[in-house]
């Protein structure tokens, strides 16, 4: 169990730092404009993005959070992880671009999967 909690809180929070680095990263650093536009994407959706990704952290690390919306959460950032993979692949992108969104949404999965551990465990709900 004590286990169990740590590879979650791990997986968890190195998550929650990545995603709000990011998402701090694409309001203040003027280079991310460029990035989005290289990508196809219009300014907007940097912004969604970012307010997206910031909402997201607390919403992963506060264990008050009701079940129905973390896994919303998990749903959105799984996707965010697999679209960042998939638009620098098709703009031919080094593969570090590539497989940085992918190893992340390895740490997703990690989450996922022991936040349901922790959580059957406690509630004995699956």
């Amino acid at each position: 169990m004590k286990r169990d909690r740590i590879i979650y809180w791990i997986a968890t929070a190195t998550l929650a730092l990545i995603l709000g680095f990011s998402g701090i990263m694409y309001f203040i650093n003027p280079d991310m404009k460029g990035a989005f536009l290289h990508l196809g994407f219009p300014d907007y959706f940097r912004v969604e993005l970012g307010i997206a990704k910031l909402i997201a952290v607390p919403l992963l690390l506060v264990p008050q959070v009701p079940r129905r919306l973390k896994e919303w959460v998990y749903v959105g950032v799984g996707i965010d992880f697999v679209s960042a993979a998939i638009a620098h692949a098709s703009s031919n992108d080094p593969a570090s671009s590539i497989i940085t969104p992918i190893v992340l949404f390895g740490f997703l999965i990690v989450s996922y999967v022991y936040y349901h551990k922790i959580n059957i465990r406690q509630t004995g709900i699956a």
